[in-house]
């Protein structure tokens, strides 16, 4: 009997070890648990408040997760998660949507396509993006599919599309040579009236940095100065004389005027440069 309390002694022993291990390996399940529960609620959050429609599909196509955004465009209801995509009705005005889909599980590539999505009476433009989903193995499980509003990215590129257009109009029916530099001083455009003043060819002209203009008639260090220096800092300058035996033309004196151009108020880093032929003046006086 002393030597089976004594064995029972240890068996106690042993088991207390055993739980006190237990112990350890639940608090720290638990608390992964409580680390996969934050994760969790952070994923449902950000797929709450994100204004980009997302679909998560597994291999099958069928939907896995989707976001909130996507339930207007895809029609989804909660109890559509584990349905074949190509069971639910979508708004999406684009017939190859599955096929797209497939190819990317095949080769692994991404597929981005501008597609057109009805919102009740008219159409919007949106940048459809289709990705293999990955996990943390690099095991491929699926596609996420993206869809982004761009229509009114689109308009503004239309509106700034239809300004530049206006602009450019603008300076080619001003009679006076006009100039478009960039920040490195490069000829971006040039008005007819430019060409036909100084008899030069947009080959000879676009491209190239004002001061390898001609015989380098413009590169004068007071026009430098002004160019590089004083229009950054005070947007513009008037009046500047330059007086040269110009190709093609013979002594000519011209004003120049330099305005730095903005949008929305903020400097664009390119300079509207006007010359004025002054030289019959020049000769009066």
């Amino acid at each position: 009997m002393q030597s089976t309390n004594e064995e029972l002694d240890t068996s106690r022993e042993e088991l207390q070890s055993t739980n006190e291990e237990l112990r350890t390996v639940n608090s720290e399940y638990q608390q992964k648990i409580d680390e996969l529960s934050k994760a969790y609620d952070d994923l449902n959050n950000l797929l709450a408040t994100t204004e980009v429609a997302t679909l998560f599909l597994d291999r099958s196509l069928k939907i896995r997760r989707f976001t909130p955004a996507a339930r207007k465009m895809f029609r989804l209801i909660d109890r559509d998660i584990g349905r074949p995509l190509e069971d639910i009705v979508t708004n999406v005005k684009y017939e190859h949507l599955v096929d797209d889909i497939r190819n990317v599980l095949d080769t692994l590539n991404r597929v981005e396509k501008e597609v057109q999505v009805q919102g009740g009476d008219t159409e919007d433009a949106y940048q459809m993006r289709i990705v293999p989903y990955r996990t943390g193995e690099n095991i491929i499980e699926g596609v996420v599919v993206t869809f982004v509003n761009i229509a009114e990215f689109k308009s503004a590129m239309l509106a700034s599309a239809e300004a530049g257009k206006f602009a450019e109009a603008i300076v080619e029916t001003v009679r006076q040579p006009l100039l478009v530099l960039d920040g490195d001083l490069k000829v971006t455009s040039a008005n007819a009236a430019f060409y036909r003043h100084f008899r030069v060819s947009p080959e000879e002209t676009a491209g190239r940095r004002i001061y390898d203009l001609g015989d380098r008639q413009w590169d004068i260090p007071e026009l430098r100065m002004l160019l590089e220096q004083i229009v950054p800092q005070n947007s513009k300058f008037e009046g500047f004389k330059v007086s040269h035996e110009f190709p093609r033309l013979g002594p000519r004196t011209f004003l120049l005027n330099a305005r730095q151009t903005t949008l929305a108020g903020q400097a664009t880093g390119r300079i509207l440069l006007a010359f004025e032929d002054v030289t019959g003046r020049e000769e009066g006086k």
